[in-house]
């Protein structure tokens, strides 16, 4: 609508003459957007992305057809896209949102296309009735993860669960607290949203390009593997963020890029997509979900895309931030949806290597989002990406990773992780089982309450050679030793190289064993897990972490002796009488203390790792009176 300026008086006529077509002006103008039911196979209209740079592009389009109830709910719009570079290129990864319109009006975006080896530049348009729908659906109140002080209420989980959700949504890791797994983790997940990137036929949603700065080769295939299956491509093209740019946008805009910060830093992966449209701090993109996470919080950032790659399969943008700004809020069905005005969570996570000579950086640091699902499995991408870039070496490593996990309002949590590559460093899959990244699935997916990282710091130490000593064979020197008396053990021990070493252990033998014959373990460390009750809040949680294993260089005698140990209400008694047993058991309710078997052990320190087990007999003679 035109401009109306208030003329001098001796033009009142003219000024009500207008005034009074007003009405009719307004009954005219068309509307902002184009519903599916006014596009016609033949419409022509165009399209905005970016090509290279930041500044959207026009780029042709023509109108295919309409399918009807193409997802529940949506229809799709096909559309030819003509283009010079979309000729060769077809289907992009990164031009998911780039918005269509027609007779000028917006009509939704690029969404969907064929999974593989397209021949012609033919796309599904997502309508933009949905996306706007989305972005104008409010966050729940009291969202946590956008929301500063303290955390929400807990949840309360009455006493001890044997499997608890934490609430989270698509993403969630349903298990018992203190055992998350980050594959079993992924493969939830992928379940919960349908799997469809990993098989699905004809028209699919036009895969999200990972793209991923400072991993290598090895690094990078695990991570592909962790997140293909969620629609997310990792390519190794870019995502890192370059120095602002004072000339540059400063704001979203339509048809300009969007990604979403995963990770930045000496380590990036950015998710790379296109805006539909803004309106005021707000926009819908994508046209598809990234995840089909539901409500969400990561981080944003303006783009700037380098060049589009040509592929048989799945040609794609490559590019990198320029300013992070804003936050992911929602990822659903049609469209993600994100806001200038808001802060996701992250967390730093710094990384220092020690005993590698030489190498080019020795001091990591990347900045991580908060994500219930993705953290742990980023994390453990950038410890692969660390090692794979600082221990490359083919020789003999032993090596330990010391981690502390610091968690608002609980202190920190200090895990270890420790072991032996033999002829080359650590496979990069082995870091997604590390007490360090089950810490912090463990922290984000617990049961009780809405936790916050508040850093990481890790210290990777690497001692070049075979650190270890092999358990060649055993020795009993006392192989009958009386009721409360010690028994000797020999331990011969064959270091890499070099003469063998023995060590010997002294076993002291219960009395309540008297007139047995006890089978005594030996075994390393590493191997035993000392008994540990199921946590019933997140502080008891965070102890068990730290207690996970008995010292890594170390030895252990052990045997079990006749009584049960019991764990009950955060608790362990390690050695009960049966009486002692059924006076645990309440009356009131089901929940039952867990007995285990009782152990006595001898744990004796070594100053390398120790492979190998063996087991010994010793005849314990009854005490004469």
């Amino acid at each position: 609508m035109r401009s109306i300026h208030l003329l001098p008086a001796a033009c009142c006529g003219l000024v009500l003459g207008l005034f009074a077509t007003l009405p009719l002006a307004r009954g005219d103008a068309k509307p902002s957007t184009i519903s599916v039911d006014e596009i016609k196979e033949g419409m022509k209209g165009y399209g905005l992305t970016v090509f290279h740079g930041t500044e959207p592009e026009r780029f042709d389009v023509e109108v295919i057809g309409v399918l009807h109830n193409f997802r529940p709910t949506q229809d799709l719009i096909l559309v030819k896209t003509p283009h010079p570079r979309l000729n060769i290129t077809r289907n992009v990864q990164g031009m998911s949102g780039s918005p269509i319109y027609f007779d000028g009006r917006l009509a939704g975006a690029y969404a969907y296309s064929l999974r593989q080896f397209m021949v012609e530049p033919v796309a599904g348009v997502t309508p933009i009735a949905p996306m706007l729908s989305e972005m104008k659906r409010p966050l729940p109140p009291g969202f946590w993860p956008l929301e500063g002080g303290a955390p929400l209420p807990a949840k309360p989980v009455q006493n001890t669960p044997k499997r608890a959700s934490a609430d989270g949504g698509a993403t969630r890791f349903d298990g018992v607290p203190g055992a998350y797994d980050a594959i079993e983790h992924g493969r939830q997940v992928q379940a919960r949203m349908g799997g469809a990137a990993d098989s699905a036929r004809g028209i699919t949603a036009v895969s999200t390009p990972l793209l991923v700065a400072g991993l290598g080769e090895r690094s990078l295939g695990v991570l592909r593997r962790a997140f293909e299956p969620l629609g997310l491509d990792a390519q190794s093209g870019g995502g890192g963020q370059s120095e602002p740019d004072p000339n540059g946008p400063q704001h979203f805009v339509d048809g300009g890029s969007i990604g979403v910060q995963m990770a930045r830093g000496d380590i990036s992966m950015m998710g790379l997509g296109t805006v539909t449209h803004v309106e005021g701090t707000r926009l819908c993109g994508f046209g598809h979900p990234m995840m089909n996470a539901g409500d969400s919080a990561m981080p944003t950032a303006l783009g700037r895309i380098m060049w589009i790659y040509a592929s048989d399969q799945h040609s794609f943008k490559v590019g990198e931030a320029t300013k992070t700004l804003g936050a992911l809020v929602n990822d659903r069905q049609s469209a993600i949806v994100a806001d200038e005005t808001r802060v996701a969570p992250t967390f730093p996570v710094h990384v220092e290597v020690k005993g590698v000579v030489g190498a080019p950086r020795t001091n990591w640091n990347v900045i991580v989002a908060e994500e219930r699902f993705m953290s742990a499995s980023l994390t453990a991408s950038v410890m692969s990406g660390v090692v794979e870039a600082t221990v490359s070496d083919h020789r003999d490593v032993t090596w330990s990773l010391k981690s502390k996990v610091r968690v608002r309002g609980h202190g920190t949590v200090e895990v270890e992780d420790f072991g032996l590559a033999s002829g080359g460093t650590p496979d990069s899959g082995e870091w997604f089982q590390s007490r360090l990244v089950r810490t912090i699935g463990d922290a984000l997916n617990n049961p009780w309450e809405n936790t916050h990282i508040e850093s990481v710091e890790a210290v990777f130490s690497v001692d070049y050679g075979r650190e270890v000593l092999r358990l060649r064979g055993v020795d009993v020197l006392d192989p009958v030793v009386d009721a409360g008396e010690r028994a000797r053990i020999v331990l011969h021990l064959l270091p890499f190289s070099g003469a063998e070493v023995t060590r010997t252990l002294d076993v002291t033998m219960p009395r309540e064993l008297a007139g047995r014959d006890v089978e005594v373990e030996i075994v390393p460390g590493y191997e035993v897990a000392p008994e540990v009750a199921a946590p019933e809040n997140l502080d008891q949680l965070f102890a068990n972490a730290s207690r996970q294993n008995y010292p890594p260089r170390s030895v252990i005698a052990q045997f079990k002796v006749p009584m049960q140990g019991v764990t009950y209400q955060g608790h362990v008694a390690p050695r009960l009488p049966s009486f002692a047993l059924d006076a645990l058991r309440p009356q009131s309710t089901d929940v039952q203390p867990e007995s285990f078997a009782s152990f006595a052990r001898t744990i004796t320190p070594s100053d390398r790792f120790i492979e190998g087990r063996d087991k010994v007999k010793i005849k314990v003679r009854g005490v004469m009176r």
